[in-house]
């Protein structure tokens, strides 16, 4: 292990994908990092963490875990297949749900011009609205008492 690392990922033919950490780490921040990340530590291996569920997309979610630990400034060691930066694959599976289609449209549009900022129109503004006439009759509102309430 290079000087300086934090983590450290890779295969394990037992525990299948697990990481562990080096002494350039406090304890309780690598434990936080990890179970973060889904790493769960193995019973009677102390320092030694496993992927819980690694059936579910095990390669990817390493690869994620690896990811956002040297985005958030870690030196992390990975085998070849589980490190983002050396591995061919993406980090996520690209889906055709038409997002990248949406998000070009909106920049578009943002790009375009908008009539709120454009200069006022040339026409003069609409005649105010007649004040409709008032009624030659006078409207009969009849009150009904409410029954079974108390009287004064």
């Amino acid at each position: 292990m290079q000087p300086g690392t934090h983590f450290s990922f890779g295969d394990h033919k037992e525990h299948g994908f697990v990481a562990s950490f080096t002494s350039s780490i406090p304890q309780h921040l690598a434990h936080w990092f990890l179970e973060r990340e889904q790493f769960e530590p193995v019973p009677g291996a102390p320092g030694l963490y496993r992927l819980s569920e690694p059936e579910r997309d095990g390669v990817r979610r390493t690869r994620q875990a690896v990811h956002d630990l040297r985005r958030r400034g870690y030196t992390v060691q990975a085998d070849i297949r589980l490190n983002p930066a050396l591995s061919t694959g993406p980090l996520r599976p690209v889906r055709p749900h038409g997002l990248q289609e949406h998000r070009s449209r909106l920049a578009q549009a943002a790009a375009g011009r908008t009539t709120q900022r454009s200069t006022p129109p040339t026409t003069s503004p609409p005649s105010a609205r007649p004040i409709p006439p008032k009624p030659t009759y006078a409207p009969t509102v009849h009150l009904t008492a409410a029954a079974g309430g108390r009287s004064r």
